[in-house]
C-alpha cells in the first residue's frame, strides 16, 4: 500500500508552538466531529494516511508532523524534545485549527507516548473526548511498573522485567550521541525493506525517512531515563481504548498490566498484528476507533472490547 497516496482532499497548515514551525494536514468536513491522530517514530504524519483516509468519510481528521519529523521544524538540542514541549505542540495545533473544540485522540508509538502526558495533565483533559492507544505506553507507568517488577522477589516478576529490557535495547543505544545517527544515515534509505522484513509490510520510503531517524533520536535522549528513574504519578479518568497488538517486538503486551492504577476508565482490545501493522490496515483500525468513538458517544459497547476492572 501507498501510505502517501490521498483520495480525499488534503489541507495543509502550518502551526507555530514556540520557535517551532509545525505542519499539520486535515481532511473530511470540518462541521463533523475531530479525531486528531499523532504519528510514532521513525514517521512522519504520512503512515496515518491509509487510516485517516477512512476515518475522513465520517470525521474532520487532524494529522501533523511532530516536531523533528517531516515539514516540520527541527531543533536541534534534545532538551526540547521533552514531553511538556510535545504537550505544548499538541495544545497550539488545537488552539490553531480546532479552537474551543474537544477531539478523540489517538497516538502510535511516541505519538502515544507523548500524548499520554496530554491525557494525564488536569488542565488539558477538558480538550480530550477519548483516546485511542496503540503501542505506546507512558513512560511513567513504565517507570514504576519496572521498578515493581526489578524489585520483586518473584522470579516470573522480575522475567518480566528483563525480557523487557531485552526487547528496548535500542533505548540505551540512543542516548549514544554518534553511534545512533551514524547507524540511521545507512538505515534509513532501507526503511520499507525493514518492514517488509520484520512485519510483512509492503510500504515506500518517505524524503525525510532518515531525517526522521536521525532527529526523532532526540525523544528517547529527552525523556526516557528522566522518566523511568524518576517516574510521576500521572492520572486519568478519560476513556481509554487500549489496542495492543500481540505480535509487537518492541512494546510487550505485559507493559499495560498496571494500566488501571493510572487509568480508570479503560478498554482493551488485544489483537494479532505487529508494531507497524495496524497503520497499515486502514479499514480495520479506522473501524475500530469509529466504533470506540460511538461507545463514548452513545453509550452502546463497541464489539470486542474488554473493560478492565
Amino acid at each position: 500500500m501507498n501510505a502517501r497516496l490521498n483520495k480525499t482532499p488534503v489541507t495543509r497548515h502550518t502551526v507555530t508552538s514556540g520557535s517551532v514551525k509545525l505542519m499539520a494536514y486535515t481532511r473530511g468536513n470540518p462541521a463533523h466531529t475531530p479525531v486528531v491522530l499523532v504519528h510514532g517514530y521513525p514517521d512522519n504524519h504520512e503512515v496515518w494516511n491509509p487510516v485517516a483516509e477512512r476515518l475522513a468519510e465520517k470525521f474532520y481528521v487532524v494529522t501533523y508532523d511532530v516536531r523533528g519529523a517531516g515539514a516540520s521544524s527541527r531543533p536541534r538540542r534534545f532538551m526540547d524534545y521533552t514531553l511538556d514541549k510535545l504537550s505544548a505542540d499538541l495544545v497550539a495545533v488545537l488552539d490553531e485549527l480546532l479552537p474551543g473544540r474537544a477531539v478523540h485522540l489517538v497516538g502510535h508509538d511516541w505519538g502515544s507516548i507523548q500524548t499520554w502526558e496530554s491525557v494525564t495533565t488536569a488542565h488539558l483533559q477538558y480538550r480530550i473526548s477519548s483516546y485511542t492507544t496503540i503501542s505506546g505506553p507512558c513512560l511513567d507507568h513504565v517507570g514504576f511498573w519496572m521498578r515493581e517488577r526489578l524489585l520483586s522477589t518473584s522470579p516470573a516478576q522480575l522475567k518480566k522485567a528483563l525480557t523487557q529490557l531485552a526487547s528496548s535495547w535500542y533505548i540505551m543505544a540512543f542516548q549514544l550521541p554518534l553511534f545512533a545517527p551514524t547507524v540511521w544515515r545507512a538505515l534509513g534509505p532501507f526503511w520499507p525493506q525493514v518492514l517488509k522484513r520484520t512485519e510483512n509490510i509492503d510500504s515506500e520510503r518517505s524524503p525525510t525517512q532518515t531525517k526522521d531517524g536521525i532527529f526523532g533520536i532526540n525523544l528517547y535522549r529527552a525523556n526516557f531515563l528522566p522518566r523511568l528513574f524518576g517516574p510521576r504519578e500521572r492520572y486519568t479518568g478519560k476513556p481509554v481504548q487500549l489496542i495492543v497488538p500481540q505480535a509487537d517486538n518492541y512494546v510487550r503486551p505485559q507493559l499495560f498490566e498496571d494500566i488501571t492504577l493510572w487509568a480508570h476508565n479503560t478498554w482493551r482490545r488485544d489483537v494479532e498484528a505487529g508494531h507497524w501493522t495496524l497503520l497499515h490496515e486502514g479499514d480495520r483500525l479506522a473501524g475500530w476507533i469509529t466504533d470506540f468513538i460511538a461507545q463514548v458517544e452513545t453509550g452502546k459497547k463497541a464489539e470486542g472490547l474488554r473493560k478492565l476492572a
